[in-house]
């Protein structure tokens, strides 16, 4: 019988910090030994990684402990992704080697995993802080400290598709939040199929996340069981991340998603809203540094804009149309009775 879980770590020259986050996992992993197993992904750290991984191998080596390094970086995305594909069991979390995590998350993440055959997706609910001044964050179109607005938790919501249309129209940031979210292991290995150069594409998570959502019932936690620290993200130490993921890489997500089942409507609203967010601040900037690919990059989005607005028009005519449709007939039918009394 396969177990229930895969807790998976990638992890890259944060020796310190993958040893707090194992002695949690030590901790909270108790209890548990027959349905979860533990995979830690070293990519190709040069500092004391590989010295930890093995302490902490040999004091839960009453788990399943399974122990990758890659013979070179592959990059944080690909990483993430070894994880995702190499579980065995029916489900898979991938987590940050420095997301704080409450003691409960596991208990909890089990117990809702053998309660609901169906279930295909959890968002685990979170808080955000910044790592340089303390401060709470939350997405501005969310009030509170929860980064998930959504509430389908006792019931298991069956209708996937509307609760992440919900969360990721919110806030994109809460759907790729990695620590956050549990995935069918058989519908995630299935997107990666389908979708096999998401590793290039940073929000490729958001991806992931609506393609589990559309073949199954999804869990999004009312209660926070961990913390999002802001401002250390791996793709803010690249140069060109800022134009990339808001002219090149949501866009493609959002395309992606229409392929994989949900409407054309939702995908063109979603491109249209990310149209009012994307920063000129960052377009101008990357125009002066890197002009020739500032400008191969925003040519295809606001094409895709473009015509993003012409079909949310042709939608709304649309219904229009299907709305003084009825009344049309009506008429039509009460002439057509006036005819038959006539005659």
């Amino acid at each position: 019988m396969n177990k229930l879980l895969t807790i998976a770590i990638p992890t890259y020259n944060r020796a310190e910090l993958l040893d707090k986050q194992l002695a949690w996992l030590a901790q909270s992993i108790k209890g548990f030994e027959s349905e979860c197993e533990i995979l830690v992904s070293d990519n190709c750290s040069t500092d004391n990684t590989q010295e930890v991984i093995k302490k902490w191998q040999q004091n839960l080596s009453n788990f399943t402990f399974k122990i990758n390094k890659h013979p070179e970086n592959l990059g944080v995305m690909r990483n993430i992704m070894y994880c995702l594909n190499s579980a065995t069991t029916e489900y898979v979390w991938t987590i940050g080697d420095d997301d704080p995590i409450q003691d409960r998350a596991i208990p909890y993440v089990i117990n809702k995993i053998k309660q609901h055959e169906d279930l295909s997706l959890i968002f685990l609910n979170f808080s955000g802080k910044n790592k340089i001044t303390g401060e709470a964050v939350h997405p501005p179109t969310i009030v509170g400290n929860r980064w998930f607005d959504a509430d389908a938790e006792d019931a298991c919501d069956n209708n996937g598709k509307a609760i992440f249309e919900h969360c990721f129209s919110k806030s994109v940031g809460a759907v790729i939040f990695l620590t956050a979210t549990i995935y069918r292991t058989n519908l995630v290995k299935r997107a990666l199929q389908i979708w096999a150069d998401a590793a290039s594409n940073w929000i490729s998570l958001a991806y992931l996340a609506g393609y589990c959502a559309a073949n199954g019932s999804v869990i999004v936690t009312k209660e926070i069981y961990l913390e999002c620290i802001i401002g250390v993200s791996y793709w803010q130490k690249e140069p060109k991340s800022a134009l990339l993921m808001q002219y090149k890489h949501i866009p493609e997500v959002i395309l992606k998603l229409e392929e994989c089942g949900y409407s054309k409507h939702f995908c063109r609203r979603m491109l249209l809203q990310n149209s009012k967010e994307v920063s000129w601040k960052v377009f101008l900037g990357a125009l002066r540094r890197w002009p020739v690919s500032a400008i191969k990059t925003v040519v295809p989005f606001f094409a895709l804009v473009t015509i993003s607005a012409f079909d949310i028009v042709a939608f709304k005519e649309l219904k229009i149309s299907e709305v003084n449709e009825p009344n049309t007939q009506e008429l039509r039918s009460d002439n057509y009775s006036d005819r038959s009394l006539n005659q």
